[in-house]
């Protein structure tokens, strides 16, 4: 990903009006029916927006290029719709998206001619608007008066906070890149989720409805007390039946995550090797600024915290004499605070690091912060939205969302966790909310003030937590504070037998386990590189954009083609290195060697770094001869014998009973570096 990026930016500093006229096209590509609702210029355009404080691009050609071709993407959608007229909404692929015209037709009529300038900014309605405005009469004057003033706020809001990024991450230096990675997976986590949650809502309620209603059609035929129950709780002419459809969905969904997540816990299933991956990538990522954000960010959610903004909606709960509400809310707070720390108690597993906790705190799964915290944001959302608009309810629910998601992930960077403690608890704090809705649900809303109550839960929020950040957040950052050092090993222990403790297979970060690593080197990545070149071994192809093409080709070299990164334990190769061909293999394919680091040093005088490897062949196929695909092949002794070959003093020794298999006899190639004598 470093060598993709760089290589970009090298381009684009020799041909920045590439870049002005993809942003140009992209601006443009946001306006047309179904194209804006795919092509993420958005995205593209903030990236490309964070190389103007290092003069790759400059800030005003670029503002240029975003507003002409926000200008001319809604004047050429405008123009469809006021040629065409609708029987442009009868052609492909615009009549397979109904509900995308229906909701833009009903933001134009609620809006009027505003809609253009309001949709611009509106994710889903924004390339549907102009059309509409095309076909049903706008004004043509009118339309682009009022185009042209979006587009100029537009491209800013958009063009600036990237500006903004960018002079950020030149400001921070060394750490910029980490920041970077971790902002990347930051966003790429809370995308995943809003996906999952999506499809569940998608497909999980109308199966529900199917199970309700053949239920409902059992407790039709019979006569026995739980059928009238059932009957009189599904009646669909009772107003809240629909209402507890959500609940019962969430309920059933994160009922089975938690009790998922426990049964791997318990029984030490892939999750747990997940565990140690993800958590060995974060440690890699930590830096100082991040970590005081990340800091902060769980002092919002700890217990004095967490105290403070319950007795506070208790209070506002009990002025307002909803007793049957603040009852909920000490139930809810309380009943998982006393689960969480059962669950603790009785699965006793430790957690990631020494970070000074004690008595039950010690303890991992579930993690505290992430049970206790959705339950008292989320429920407090809850009670919130149902006494307020529609419109205003998805940002009351995107804001709880967001702070428990920041809360959780923080668990996880500061590595007080490990990823099944966080999903465990987010799970069951989850299906005990559910759970409580669907009882509250049953009976007739209290009438709390749910704008005064935002008000409080913000306030309270604010002076509680940044009190607590105040008080704590030095002892804290001792507390958190990235351990340093690097565990040894004598280096004639290593060589002897102590090398079985290094991992025997790959793990990714799903924690699946995959090709055995047959390789361990004791010494510098330049020097293995050094000896291998000499026997028709080289670095892997850059990933360039040219070079990434390539496998869109039937003709490239395999020797040309960059090698597909993998995960080992959390980690990025450090080293990757190919052979054209395995003697005896076909021409298409490569033997590719991948070393990544241990969190262990060799000690014999001096400290030498020690690194785990695979060699493995890859085929390379071309169906069609269009394009170029790849299979790793199954045998790992072939190509681990080709590269023990070509390093003299290598030793072949096996591991103990177990490892074996069909492809793989158990044995290990370890080699170091000698310094030769002068």
């Amino acid at each position: 990903m470093t060598s993709l990026v760089s290589s970009i930016i090298e381009f684009l500093t020799a041909h920045p009006h590439v870049a002005y006229l993809a942003v140009f096209l992209l601006a443009l590509s946001e306006s047309i029916p179904i194209i804006g609702v795919v092509v993420p210029g958005t995205a593209v355009i903030l990236a490309l927006s964070t190389l103007v404080p290092s003069g790759v691009l400059v800030l005003w050609p670029l503002l240029l290029a975003a507003t002409s071709g926000a200008i001319a993407g809604d004047g050429l959608s405008f123009w469809l719709g006021h040629r065409y007229h609708r029987e442009i909404l009868g052609l492909w692929p615009l009549n397979r998206h109904p509900e995308l015209i229906q909701r833009s037709e009903a933001f134009f009529t609620r809006h009027g001619d505003k809609s253009v300038f309001l949709a611009r900014f509106t994710p889903g309605v924004r390339a549907f608007v102009p059309l509409l405005a095309g076909m049903l009469g706008m004004a043509v004057s009118r339309f682009y008066a009022v185009n042209v003033a979006s587009a100029l706020a537009w491209a800013p809001s958009h063009i600036l906070p990237g500006v903004l990024v960018g002079a950020t991450f030149s400001i921070l230096g060394a750490a910029a890149k980490p920041l970077a990675i971790l902002l990347v997976v930051l966003v790429a986590a809370g995308w995943a989720v809003l996906q999952i949650v999506h499809w569940t809502l998608r497909h999980g309620i109308p199966y529900l409805i199917v199970r309700v209603e053949r239920l409902r059609g059992w407790a039709g035929t019979h006569d026995t007390w739980l059928s009238r129950r059932l009957t009189s709780l599904l009646d669909p002419s009772r107003p809240e039946a629909r209402a507890l459809a959500l609940p019962t969905v969430l309920l059933v969904g994160t009922a089975w995550l938690f009790f998922g997540v426990l049964e791997d816990v318990v029984s030490g299933d892939p999750l747990l090797l997940a565990d140690s991956a993800i958590y060995r990538a974060l440690q890699d990522l930590r830096t100082t600024p991040g970590d005081a954000v990340m800091i902060a960010i769980t002092e919002l959610g700890d217990t004095k915290v967490v105290v403070a903004v319950t007795i506070a909606v208790l209070l506002w709960l009990m002025w307002k004499r909803a007793w049957r509400t603040a009852a909920y809310w000490l139930v809810a707070i309380a009943g998982a605070s006393v689960f969480n720390i059962v669950i603790k108690v009785a699965l006793y597993r430790t957690r990631p690091g020494e970070l000074l906790y004690s008595g039950w705190s010690a303890f991992s799964f579930p993690s505290g912060h992430s049970t206790v915290n959705v339950v008292l944001y989320g429920f407090l959302a809850f009670l919130i939205a149902r006494d307020i608009r529609p419109a205003q309810r998805l940002a009351v629910a995107l804001g709880a969302a967001t702070l428990i998601f920041l809360i959780a992930f923080s668990r996880l960077y500061l590595g007080a966790h490990w990823l099944s403690d966080v999903l465990g608890g987010l799970a069951f704090g989850s299906a005990w909310l559910a759970l409580l809705s669907l009882f509250y649900l049953r009976r007739q809303a209290e009438r709390i003030g749910s704008g005064g109550l935002l008000a409080l839960g913000c306030a309270a929020l604010i002076l509680a937590g940044g009190f607590n950040i105040y008080r704590s957040h030095a002892t804290d950052s001792g507390r958190y504070v990235v351990k340093v050092g690097t565990p040894t090993m004598a280096a004639t222990d290593w060589w002897a037998s102590d090398w079985q403790q290094l991992p025997a297979r790959r793990i990714d970060l799903t924690g699946e386990t995959n090709e055995p690593l047959t390789f361990q080197w004791a010494g510098g990545l330049q020097d293995l590189q050094d000896v291998l070149q000499w026997n028709e071994w080289r670095a892997s192809a850059a990933w360039t954009p040219w070079n990434a093409l390539n496998w869109l080709t039937a003709q490239a070299d395999p020797a040309d083609l960059p090698v597909i990164p993998l995960f080992a334990s959390g980690r990025l190769p450090s080293l990757t290195l190919v052979r054209p061909y395995s003697d005896g293999a076909p021409a298409g394919s490569r033997l590719v060697l991948r070393l990544w680091v241990v969190d262990f040093e060799l000690t014999n005088g001096r400290t030498a770094p020690l690194w785990i490897g695979s060699v493995v062949e890859e085929r390379f196929y071309h169906p069609l001869s269009l394009v170029t695909l790849t299979s790793t092949q199954p045998d790992a002794n072939a190509p681990r014998s080709t590269l023990a070959a070509v390093l003299d003093g290598g030793r072949l020794l096996s591991r103990t009973e177990g490892t074996t298999d069909a492809d793989w006899d158990g044995q290990v190639l370890l080699a170091r570096h000698v310094e030769k004598q002068k």
